[in-house]
């Protein structure tokens, strides 16, 4: 089969991320002797350097690993909660029904610092300076601005210079847009990079005294003091088309930090081999994966061409079904019962699955969990008054600003992605996320802004996504790792909102049923759908709605339309930026990344 690059094999190690910058840190950390933690802390900070529209130093970030020396899979939570002032009384009286997409007040505590400390400190080798000096090289002596980046600036230089000047100040040099392809720097970040380094080393020459001074500094210290500040004196535009002041305090960094846990886990067979996959809980989106996987259990994938109009259409509908659940039944489990057991259970999906027929659905059809009927009803009612149903064509589904609403003009945040494998036969999935330049106003002493992942709760009482301070929102960041037979196997993820699960199923099912390799998997036409409401402001639906690649070719394309999906064709190579790598059981390593966007890269030997 055709591919646009080949698919990388090793022995030694392999990473594979969204920026080939961040990766070349990544397989560097490898090669002077690092492991897989070390690689993927290391290609995480560059991406935050080099990919600033898609993810910032106060971001999150979900991982789920494999440590070959305990021989466990664990998920990585650097998903950071509400602050202790976020209540639906604070925001009611701010006359919202909706938290902002942008701005101050849809602000948690930054997570991923903190996670990657963590990952660092427990199983990582390498010191703070090594992993760091990647990222603060770019940033301080620059990197060559991707065009998408210029181009969302542009987008938005009148928003910039007049309501967010901070963010000018460093993303408008001289007052102008940075070019394409041309040499851009953030010495200020670079200069809080220096800054926390200097501390850490201030302490002696222990290793974890070292990543422990550096936590306290974010979260404790001369960062959580700038943000505390910011937060409290300025008065910023935000969606809502009104400026205000952010609830996130000092405090709330102090009082929190990341943490580990299970991963939900299911089986699945595919062919010759049985595969069991770990996602984050039901803090993330994770879940909907599995399910659409039991959702499929006994359909015959291998039957449907990978392209086919019949593969397309089952799959789609299974996560209509999985989807609709998220709605009904996700949030942080520290808060709400999840009935995670029923919905991943056979007795619960199979009447579900019944319910994939011919045509394409166009209702939004949660299932009924015993005891949860009064909790579904709230939810039904909720997305039925504050979901707005939009047309195929209208701006939406990502976080977006009011002011580009109204001009017809829509500059989405989004996403990374990094996968790394060792010689050692460690694994590593992380989907770090928030933080973008476009959502936030850059806080002046720091270089960098704050991210917004609380417009993902409701300012509604009584349901499991209702807001309430400490907890975590349902977000959607999910990397995934899968065992075969046993053995860790594989680790993916993409970018992208609610359609990360949606093109890793594809990844996934082409790969497992259809013996496709990572990167000829990752080439095929990628699909998805907006059917149900999006995880972001202002929380738009488009039933029915079937968003395909051209390159699925007008037999498929029709096929799927006289099914009644409706369709949305998007041009070739615009869908998805997955990654991915996989281990053999004689040792050969597989590395794959997407060619869309131009950024991307798997780099291995």
């Amino acid at each position: 089969m055709f591919t646009t690059r080949p698919e990388i094999l090793g022995t030694f190690g392999v990473v594979t991320s969204t920026h080939y910058l961040a990766t070349a840190a990544g397989m560097a950390m490898l090669e002077r002797g690092g492991n897989a933690f070390d690689a993927c802390v290391a290609t995480a900070f560059v991406l935050q350097v080099v990919e600033p529209h898609l993810v910032g130093p106060a971001g999150e970030v979900p991982g789920v690993f494999y440590s070959a020396k305990t021989g466990k899979i664990q998920v990585l939570c650097g998903q950071g909660v509400a602050p202790a002032a976020a209540t639906i009384a604070h925001f009611r009286a701010l006359g919202l029904d909706l938290i902002p997409g942008n701005g101050l007040l849809p602000a948690v505590v930054p997570g991923a610092f903190d996670a990657w400390m963590l990952m660092l400190r427990d199983h990582g080798t390498m010191r703070l300076r090594d992993v760091l000096e990647p990222a603060i090289f770019h940033a301080e002596s620059g990197h060559a601005l991707m065009p998408r980046i210029s181009n969302t600036i542009a987008g938005l230089k009148d928003f910039f210079e007049t309501h967010w000047p901070s963010t000018a100040e460093i993303y408008l040099p001289g007052g102008q847009v940075p070019a394409a392809r041309k040499l851009f720097r953030n010495p200020r970040l670079a200069q809080t990079w220096r800054r926390v380094l200097a501390q850490a080393e201030a302490v002696g020459g222990d290793r974890d005294r070292q990543i422990q001074a550096a936590r306290d500094a974010f979260y404790r210290g001369f960062v959580a003091d700038a943000i505390d500040r910011y937060s409290r004196q300025a008065e910023v535009m935000d969606a809502s088309g009104r400026p205000h002041r952010g609830i996130l305090t000092g405090d709330d960094l102090a009082r929190w930090s990341a943490s580990y846990e299970d991963p939900v886990t299911l089986d699945y067979g595919g062919g010759e081999h049985r595969y069991t996959v770990a996602k984050a809980g039901a803090w993330s989106q994770g879940p909907v994966f599995l399910q659409t996987l039991a959702l499929l259990k006994h359909a015959d994938l291998a039957a449907e061409g990978p392209n086919s109009a019949a593969f397309v259409h089952r799959l789609t509908e299974a996560m209509k079904l999985a989807f609709a659940d998220r709605e009904a039944y996700y949030g942080d489990p520290d808060f709400v019962d999840v009935p995670l057991a029923q919905l991943l259970s056979e007795a619960y999906n199979g009447p579900r699955r019944a319910l994939i027929g011919e045509r394409a659905s166009l209702d939004l059809s949660p299932g009924t969990v015993p005891g949860y009927e009064a909790q579904r009803a709230r939810v039904m009612d909720t997305l039925n008054r504050l979901s707005r149903v939009t047309e195929i064509g209208a701006a939406g589904n990502e976080p977006t600003l009011a002011e580009m609403r109204a001009a017809g003009t829509v500059k989405r945040g989004d996403t990374t992605h990094v996968d790394v494998i060792d010689r050692w036969g460690n694994m590593v999935s992380c989907t770090p996320s928030g933080g973008w330049f476009q959502s936030s106003p850059v806080i002046p002493e720091l270089g960098f802004g704050l991210t917004t992942r609380a417009q993902m709760f409701w300012l509604e009482e009584g349901l499991p996504g209702t807001l309430a301070p400490g907890k975590r929102p349902r977000t959607t960041l999910t990397p995934t790792l899968a065992l075969r037979d046993g053995r860790p196997y594989m680790v993916f993820g993409t970018p992208g909102g609610d359609q990360q699960e949606q093109w890793q199923l594809l990844l996934f099912l082409r790969h497992v049923h259809h013996g496709l390799n990572l990167q000829e998997a990752i080439d095929m036409p990628m699909s998805h759908t907006l059917h149900f409401p999006s995880s972001f402001y202002p929380r738009d639906r488009k039933p029915g709605h079937l968003a395909l690649e051209e390159s699925f070719g007008r037999e498929v394309i029709d096929g799927l339309r006289a099914r009644g999906h409706a369709i949305e064709e998007v041009p070739a190579w615009s869908v998805g930026r997955l990654t991915a790598a996989s281990l053999d059981e004689d040792g050969i390593m597989h590395a794959a990344a997407t060619p869309r966007l131009m950024q991307a890269y798997a780099a291995g030997r």
